[in-house]
This record gives C-alpha cells, sequence and structure tokens, in this order.
C-alpha cells in the first residue's frame, strides 16, 4: 500500500528538522508546503578572528510542493517560483562556497512532459569564475500511486537518502 502525500511531506519534513529552518511560507502559492533553509559558515584564522584567511557559507533552499497531478505548466510555475526564490534569498560573494535550490514535488501522478522537463532541468551558475562560489539546482518528483521517484542529473545525490526516509519502511527497492 502507498502512502499519499501528506504521508510523504511529513516523513521528508521530520528528517530534515535536524539540519533545516522549516517554514510554511506559502510565498503565495497553494501547492507550496514547505520551505527548508539550511545555511553553514567555515572560518579559517590565524591568533585572532580579525585574521580570517578564508571563509566559506553554504546554503540550501528546499520548496516541498503538493498537488494531486503534475502538468508541465504546473512544474513550469513551480519551478520558476523556487527558482526566483532561491536566486532572491541566495548570499552570493565574497566567502560564498555554494548555494543548492531544490524543489520538491510530491504528486499522485504526473504528466510524461512533466516528467521529461524535470529530469532535463541543468542549472549550474558560477559567480566571479568560482572565487564567489556556484549555484547548482536539485529537482525531485515523488508520485505517489507508482511509488516512482525522479531526479534531474544534479539531483540524483539526494536520491538514496529520499529513498531511505520515504520506502525503506516497506521494503521497497524503489
Amino acid at each position: 500500500m502507498s502512502f499519499n502525500r501528506s504521508e510523504i511531506i511529513t516523513k521528508l519534513l521530520e528528517a530534515y528538522q535536524a539540519f533545516y529552518n522549516i517554514t510554511d511560507e506559502s510565498l503565495g502559492c497553494q501547492e507550496l508546503k514547505a520551505l527548508c533553509e539550511y545555511y553553514e559558515q567555515n572560518e579559517g584564522y590565524m591568533v585572532t578572528r580579525k585574521a580570517n584567511l578564508w571563509t566559506a557559507k553554504s546554503e540550501e533552499f528546499i520548496y516541498l510542493f503538493e498537488a494531486e497531478h503534475l502538468t508541465l505548466e504546473l512544474f513550469e510555475r513551480l519551478f520558476e517560483l523556487a527558482y526566483g526564490d532561491g536566486r532572491q534569498r541566495a548570499h552570493i560573494g565574497p566567502g560564498h562556497m555554494y548555494t543548492y535550490i531544490t524543489p520538491i514535488f510530491i504528486c499522485d501522478s504526473a504528466d510524461a512532459e512533466a516528467i521529461k522537463a524535470l529530469k532535463k532541468v541543468s542549472i549550474h551558475k558560477m559567480f566571479l569564475f568560482s572565487f564567489h562560489g556556484w549555484l547548482d539546482v536539485h529537482t525531485a518528483l515523488i508520485t505517489t500511486r507508482t511509488d516512482e521517484l525522479f531526479t534531474n542529473k544534479s539531483g540524483r545525490c539526494m536520491e538514496k537518502n529520499m529513498k531511505k526516509i520515504i520506502f525503506n519502511e516497506r521494503g521497497l527497492s524503489s
């Protein structure tokens, strides 16, 4: 028996709450169920903090979207919302190492065109020849009717953890 959308969202949020600041900010979008923000800063200095040798700031923004059926038009609208908002939240500049923007779609079903578009997302931006870091976009889609997980190429890094969080209790090999 499959999990429904709200059960999957609950499982993901329970797993993410240890590492992310989670808000239910809607950004004017009824499909957005949660925004998860992660910030980390590492520094190297000599003797005192005033003698800073390097700084590495990392951040990630996960947008959890829920819809009964994902169409190409809905995917494009929600993706643009997440990408645009994530770019505004990013702190690009000296000391920035990376920013990940990650829209995750939890749906009962999805059109083949929407799945194809999700898999084709390929956004990687470098700032000032990588001296000010980079930005990557990861995408994921979970369909509850078929228990399938789809990601883009950059999103494959989160595939194993998502499968473990969502499907491991039932022993599925999805």
